[in-house]
């Protein structure tokens, strides 16, 4: 075997996102718990139910899921999908939350171009992220075992990165929609008087920290990208 599989410490570019990622998604959790103290006298289901209706969205149905913060807006059957520890939770980190999937329907009833941006692109980045990895890995054992391949296999590591460039672009609309989405959220919820001062604060703290999960999730598929991009440059 090649000694190039035995020294490739490219790996340790991830280390930092993965704690990061293991730390976000920790982070969320236990804010979400935190939280829980501060009760609004509504569910989170009743939440959504009264951002829909002031927005005109009365067809859009809302449904419970099983899971822990498993929660999503499905725009394709027009319902919202709230986790059990949300929809009938009456604390301001659940109506933060089923508020915040709420603001993805409004983001889709408006016209939010992110949002448009995002849902265009899914078929391409769901192909590319599923044909990248294959495509380099081939390119990669091409281009270490053969002396006459390494052209086809640096160009199938190139394929692979061209398709995993999708997936971080997707990551990279992904940011935006959720940010627009949770401060829609927090917006309706103080203009509307749903939650006081304290309450509010709460759903902010879980919204913030909900937000911080796609970061991760971006930051791991940027140093992804640069390790592809490393070691295809070696194999050149």
């Amino acid at each position: 075997m090649p000694p190039y599989f035995y020294y490739d410490f490219s790996f340790i570019l991830l280390i930092p996102a993965l704690i990061f990622t293991v730390w976000a998604q920790i982070n969320v959790s236990t804010t979400f718990k935190r939280m829980n103290k501060f009760r609004t006298g509504m569910s989170g289901a009743e939440a959504a139910r009264r951002i829909l209706d002031a927005n005109g969205l009365t067809h859009i149905r809302i449904e419970r899921v099983p899971g822990r913060l498993t929660d999503h807006y499905d725009p394709r059957q027009n319902v919202i999908r709230l986790s059990d520890a949300v929809y009938d939770n009456t604390s301001a980190g659940a109506v933060g939350v089923a508020a915040h999937e709420a603001g993805h329907a409004v983001q889709y009833a408006v016209g939010y171009a992110p949002v448009k941006l995002r849902a265009a692109i899914i078929p391409a980045t769901s192909f590319g992220s599923q044909a990248a990895m294959p495509l380099f890995i081939i390119g990669l054992i091409i281009s270490a075992y053969s002396t006459t391949g390494n052209s086809l296999g640096y160009t199938l590591m190139v394929a692979g990165i061209m398709f995993f460039s999708l997936a971080v672009l997707f990551q990279l609309v992904t940011l935006p929609v959720e940010f627009n989405a949770s401060r829609r959220a927090l917006a309706t919820l103080e203009s509307s008087g749903m939650l006081g001062r304290e309450e509010l604060s709460a759903s902010g703290k879980v919204l913030r920290a909900a937000a911080l999960t796609y970061v991760a999730a971006l930051a791991v598929a940027l140093l992804n990208l640069l390790r592809l991009v490393l070691i295809a440059g070696r194999r050149r």
